[in-house]
């Protein structure tokens, strides 16, 4: 239109614009765009705010996204936008605008579109001066500047990241899009930061743990500015989502090293209480990924405690109390920074050990009791997930066969009975006791029964946390057991691999791509070959305890190696998804 400035704010944006006046003009200007390229189709009486057409036309998470009068395709959808555009320059002019009609052309097709919530924001094509008028009154009305940092914000979040960190955290998101970093830079940032607040943690004196709570702080500032550094320039992306997914447990699993070594500078020998913190943290993430996966796609999937879960939300206070009660990570990492500057790294890990725990009972048991009493009928795709999520290795596959078909219910059954015999033997008897490789032996065949029926029961998603609470702790007791100088810290790097890779394999499937392929699962011998690797070196090395750290250093360094050599290969690789969690704060 005459006068419009459509066409400076779609250069803004990065496109190339070409003018089109007929629906063929159209189809042969879109032949004449590179296949790899995104491409898009704007009416040019377009009237509204360009961050509306920036959330329609640049949103790399989708193939297809579209707003009144506005319409993009990236590589993955530009056959289907290329068929409707033939399809339309034949056909009688129909109702709506030309990209509305290609946006429901390619919707009818097969091809999702995505329609972005606009809120106040504005995305019109006015048929008359009137309602033009009405358009880009509207358009002047609202404060785009301001919508789009509110939208940078997560929706849902903890009451620290709230209210102590988002208020102007959205405004450096802010500073680091004008001055063109990315998010992924802004990642590593933060990581840095944290590697560095654990080495000041690691010095045992007054003035690192001081300066390491500060760093920590800056670095979860960081780590907020990150994502909202993506959403406020739409920069997303595959690597964004593997650094973001897997860097936060890295940076909080490294400052609990530099706090053990910082309290046995000082001759407080706290890698247990580490581990066990570690332990719980990733088997309490274990639980909220299972149950996730399980009921996310469930039928029938109501209940009373979900009904009275959604009552006590809409009382706002009880909001926050229930979100700052489970400790997320916000909470958490403020509390650290607060009691290392004051107290000692002990101190530190008993308040985590106990809030975490208590977090992580009250979000288990309001889960069991949903699971308990709603009639969900559960899909094979989450019965898979379930299976994928559990890490069954060879040992565990061919006892499933020879068992067969267990009754249904059975497989949580089975997990929770082998791993408490297993856990009772590492405790009960001395390093390096047969008897704890009779019970590792046990607790694989039962891993095989659990898995043996696909895991549809009520409380099955309970089975990868109980394998992954059992597998972890069964070292912990090992090296605590083995008394011996490095033990423990093997076995805190044993379980940071293992966990990595437990992490990962969420992390695929919640992008839609599967877990990791098998043959990785079954080199790195699934949950029960570890447990039974585990437990024969321990008895091996009975009469030489002494090595047993180093039998432990060699198995975290295998499976480090193998699990971040794939895992780095698959997150890199075009193929992987973007993963961007707005659900539940970690």
């Amino acid at each position: 239109m005459p006068g419009s400035a459509l066409a400076d704010e779609l250069r803004s944006l990065g496109f190339e614009v070409r003018p089109a006046a007929t629906p063929s003009d159209t189809a042969a200007a879109l032949a004449l765009v590179p296949a790899d390229q995104r491409v898009a189709v704007v009416d040019g009486e377009f009237v509204g705010h360009v961050h509306a057409l920036r959330l329609a036309l640049t949103d790399p998470r989708f193939d297809a996204c579209a707003v009144t009068g506005a319409f993009a395709v990236q590589p993955g959808a530009r056959a289907a936008l290329d068929r409707a555009a033939a399809l339309d320059a034949s056909a009688p002019v129909g109702h709506g605008t030309y990209p509305d009609r290609l946006a429901a052309a390619v919707e009818a097709a097969g091809t999702p579109v995505h329609r972005p919530e606009l809120g106040t924001l504005v995305a019109a094509v006015p048929a008359t001066v009137e309602e033009r008028r009405a358009a880009t009154a509207a358009v002047a009305a609202v404060d785009e500047e301001a919508v789009r940092l509110r939208t940078a914000v997560k929706s849902r979040d903890g009451f620290f990241t709230t209210f102590f960190i988002s208020p102007y955290s959205r405004y450096i998101a802010r500073w680091c899009a004008r001055r063109g970093l990315t998010p992924n830079q802004v990642t590593t940032a933060s990581l840095i930061t944290a590697l560095i607040a654990a080495g000041c943690a690691a010095t045992g004196d007054r003035w690192g743990y001081v300066a390491s709570g500060v760093l920590l702080l800056v670095s979860f500032v960081l780590d907020c500015t990150d994502g909202q550094l993506a959403r406020y320039s739409l920069q997303y992306s595959t690597m964004g989502a593997w650094l973001d997914a897997t860097f936060d447990r890295a940076k909080e699993y490294s400052f609990y090293a530099g706090l053990a070594l910082g309290a046995a500078r000082n001759g407080d020998d706290v890698w247990a209480l580490a581990l066990g913190a570690m332990i719980l943290m990733t088997c309490r993430h274990v639980v909220d990924f299972a149950f996730n996966e399980a009921n996310h796609d469930a039928t029938a999937n109501t209940s009373p405690t979900a009904a009275l879960s959604d009552k006590l939300d809409s009382v706002g206070w009880t909001v926050w109390v229930r979100r700052m009660i489970i400790l997320p990570i916000g909470e958490r990492w403020a509390m650290i920074a607060v009691l290392i500057a004051f107290t000692t790294p002990r101190i530190v890990f008993y308040a985590l050990l106990v809030g975490c725990a208590f977090g992580a009972l009250y979000t288990t048991a309001g889960r069991v009791l949903r699971s308990l009493t709603r009639k969900a009928k559960r899909t094979d795709r989450a019965a898979q997930a379930l299976a994928d999520l559990a890490d069954s290795g060879p040992v565990a596959e061919l006892t499933g066969r020879a068992i067969g078909r267990m009754a249904p219910g059975a497989g949580i059954a089975a997990a929770v009975i082998g791993s408490g015999a297993l856990l009772w033997a590492a405790w009960a008897h001395t390093f390096g006791s047969r008897q704890v490789i009779v019970a590792a032996v046990f607790y694989a065949l039962l891993a095989g029964a659990a898995v043996a029926r696909p895991l549809k029961g009520a409380l099955d998603w309970l089975v990868p946390p109980v394998f992954r609470a059992a597998e972890y702790t069964t070292v912990l007791i090992l090296a605590a057991k083995a008394d011996v100088p490095g033990a423990l810290p093997a076995a805190f790097g044993l379980v940071a691999a293992v966990a990595y890779h437990h992490y990962d394999t969420v992390y695929r499937i919640r992008g839609g791509t599967g877990a990791p392929p098998h043959w990785l699962v079954r080199t790195i011998g699934g949950h029960e070959g570890r447990v039974l690797l585990t437990a024969v070196l321990a008895y091996v090395l009975a009469s030489r305890a002494t090595d047993f750290p180093v039998a432990l250093t060699a198995l975290a360094v295998f499976v480090a190696l193998v699990v971040l050599v794939e895992s780095i290969r698959f997150w890199v690789s075009s193929g992987a998804p973007a993963v961007h969690d707005e659900g539940e704060p970690a």
